[in-house]
């Protein structure tokens, strides 16, 4: 017998609470905008949010839809081991690396709302580079000692693995997987997505600068370079991403698609 892969989803407002509610209409809103700024890598990677007032429920999407498809309804609620609590009715499940790697980060980090991982072609090459991310532009300066490595140890399957993920991100939001890609964390989605934005800019930027010749790139002091990261933290001016968030979503309610409204 075949398996019914349905997207067509029940809608969800009024079956859940209205803080739950929202919070599932702000990711599926994030994932549609890691789609829109090509941060996207077909089916794979995640973004899980924590439900607010809970402590271990988070909302991830299902293994198999596009990041463009994704709806506020379409978002499973799992537990941080996985355990899926409330799922669309679809023979799509979730991915594994999902929970191992965010669930442990979400259950270490309660000042963590929102967990971002990518494999970007330019989070990629820098991950794949023994210099790591290089504070190179004032976007990549925002990480200069607020960013973690962690080192590839295969695709990320294994419990095993979850303590030294969170021993390398430590305290930081933002941490590079060598030979694999991008993570960060944020308060909130937005602050989250706002940070793998510029987290992906860098990387971009290194990847063209570097094209130039590693001898011609111009490297700030260190004391501008400390100031300059000071000046983003979230406590330092303003978090970064809330008062972005507003124009973000009126770009996406402007632009016309084929794919169902984030918001449904």
């Amino acid at each position: 017998m075949s398996q019914d892969y349905s997207t067509s989803f029940t809608p969800l407002r009024g079956v859940v609470g209205e803080a739950e509610w929202q919070e599932r209409v702000t990711l599926a809103a994030c994932y549609r905008l890691m789609d829109r700024y090509g941060m996207t890598d077909l089916i794979y990677n995640h973004i899980t949010a924590r439900i607010p007032e809970t402590n271990d429920r988070l909302l991830v999407n299902l293994y198999g839809l596009l990041y463009k498809e994704i709806t506020a309804s379409s978002l499973v609620e799992i537990d941080a081991d996985g355990n899926i609590h409330r799922k669309p009715d679809t023979a799509y499940g979730i991915n594994v690396s999902g929970y191992v790697i965010h669930g442990c980060i979400h259950r270490a980090r309660p000042d963590v709302k929102c967990v971002i991982h990518t494999h970007t072609r330019a989070g990629m090459a820098v991950s794949a580079m023994k210099c790591g991310l290089l504070p190179i532009t004032q976007t990549a300066s925002r990480f200069y000692g607020h960013i973690g490595y962690h080192d590839f140890e295969g695709p990320a399957i294994d419990k095993a693995e979850q303590e030294r993920l969170v021993a390398d991100l430590g305290s930081h939001n933002a941490m590079i997987l060598r030979n694999h890609g991008l993570l960060v964390c944020g308060a909130s989605v937005p602050q989250a997505f706002n940070l793998m934005y510029q987290l992906e800019m860098a990387c971009r930027a290194q990847v063209d600068a570097i094209a130039g010749g590693y001898d011609n790139i111009n490297m700030p002091t260190e004391e501008v370079l400390q100031r300059a990261a000071h000046l983003y933290q979230p406590g330092t001016r303003r978090p970064y991403g809330e008062l972005e968030w507003h124009a973000m979503l009126r770009l996406l309610k402007a632009e016309p698609g084929t794919y169902p409204p984030f918001d449904i």
